[in-house]
């Protein structure tokens, strides 16, 4: 008879510190690259984590079952400010730049992620959060339907042309 598996690890959210920046940057530009989801010019937006620490809460996912703490996933809240790109009022924030590494998935850690933004969002007297997403990104579709998103087809919209995204949105 065999022995279950160990469940996994339980990840921890927590504000990111600049000594996980590197790690940020390599995690993010590394999965959207090598899932053909960015242009060359997106992925050093997407490198430059200095840059959106200024202008959001940037989160880390850190793997419990590691003595490291092992950053396995990011993202970065928006509660004000024009890197919301998507916000239409005081009344929205975002998040943006949601990323778990590949050997982390199927553990929650995007969906925790996604909780602590709503928590977060809702401590700052937010009333609605949005986000825009690739259209090829399914498994963050499914993950936003399960948590109660809607699609908002009106706000859909196109950074530079020949990239369409998505907009959904979750009153809180």
């Amino acid at each position: 008879m065999a022995l279950p598996s160990p469940a996994p690890a339980p990840v921890e959210v927590e504000d990111a510190v600049p000594a996980d920046w590197p790690r940020i940057a390599a995690l993010t530009a590394g999965v959207y690259r090598d899932e053909q989801l960015a242009s060359d010019e997106y992925l050093g937006e997407l490198a430059d984590v200095a840059g959106r620490a200024g202008r959001s809460q940037l989160l880390v996912a850190r793997d419990g079952g590691t003595v490291d703490g092992a950053v396995v996933g990011a993202v970065a809240l928006v509660l004000d400010g024009d890197f919301g790109e998507v916000t239409a009022s005081d009344d929205e924030a975002a998040f943006r730049m949601l990323v778990v590494d590949p050997s982390a998935r199927g553990r929650g850690v995007g969906e925790t992620l996604v909780r602590v933004c709503l928590e977060r969002a809702r401590a700052a007297g937010k009333r609605v959060m949005v986000l825009s997403t690739d259209p090829r990104m399914t498994a963050a579709h499914r993950l936003y339907g399960r948590l109660g998103f809607t699609r908002l087809p009106g706000r859909d919209w196109s950074p530079r042309p020949g990239i369409d995204l998505l907009v959904y949105s979750l009153e809180l």
